[in-house]
C-alpha cells in the first residue's frame, strides 16, 4: 500500500511558476503522474513518468512548459510548472501504478488528495 500526498500549490499570476510535489509513504519500482481536475470538468492527464525516471510523458497542453521529474531516494515525483496559464488552474492529483500505461489512462492504484493550482490573469 502506498500513501500519497501533494503539496505546493498556491495562487499565482499568470506566466509565474510553481513545483509540485508528491511524497510517497515507501519506496516502489511504480509509475506515477500528475492529474488535474477543474471545477465542473473531467480529470485530465497531464504527465507521467516511469519509476525509473527514464520515460515520461506529457499532455500536449502542458508540453514545453511542464517538467516531471523524480527523485526515488526521497520518494518524491515532481511537476515543475513554468508558464504558467489561467486555464492551468485546477486540483492537482499524482497517481502511482505499476502499469505506467494505467496511469495514462487514469487508471492507477493509488491517489492523492491534491493540491490546489490558481493561476490569475
Amino acid at each position: 500500500q502506498v500513501q500519497l500526498v501533494e503539496s505546493g500549490g498556491g495562487l499565482v499570476q499568470a506566466g509565474y511558476s510553481l513545483r509540485l510535489s508528491c511524497a510517497a509513504s515507501r519506496r516502489s519500482t511504480y509509475a506515477m503522474g500528475w492529474f488535474r481536475q477543474a471545477p465542473g470538468k473531467e480529470r485530465d492527464f497531464v504527465s507521467a513518468i516511469s519509476w525509473g525516471g527514464g520515460r515520461t510523458y506529457y499532455a500536449d497542453s502542458v508540453k514545453g512548459r511542464f517538467t516531471i521529474s523524480r527523485d526515488n531516494a526521497k520518494n518524491t515525483v515532481y511537476l515543475q510548472m513554468d508558464s504558467l496559464k489561467p486555464e492551468d488552474t485546477a486540483l492537482y492529483s499524482c497517481a502511482a501504478d505499476p502499469s505506467i500505461e494505467r496511469v495514462k489512462l487514469s487508471l492507477g492504484q493509488y491517489w492523492g488528495q491534491g493540491t490546489q493550482v490558481t493561476v490569475s490573469s
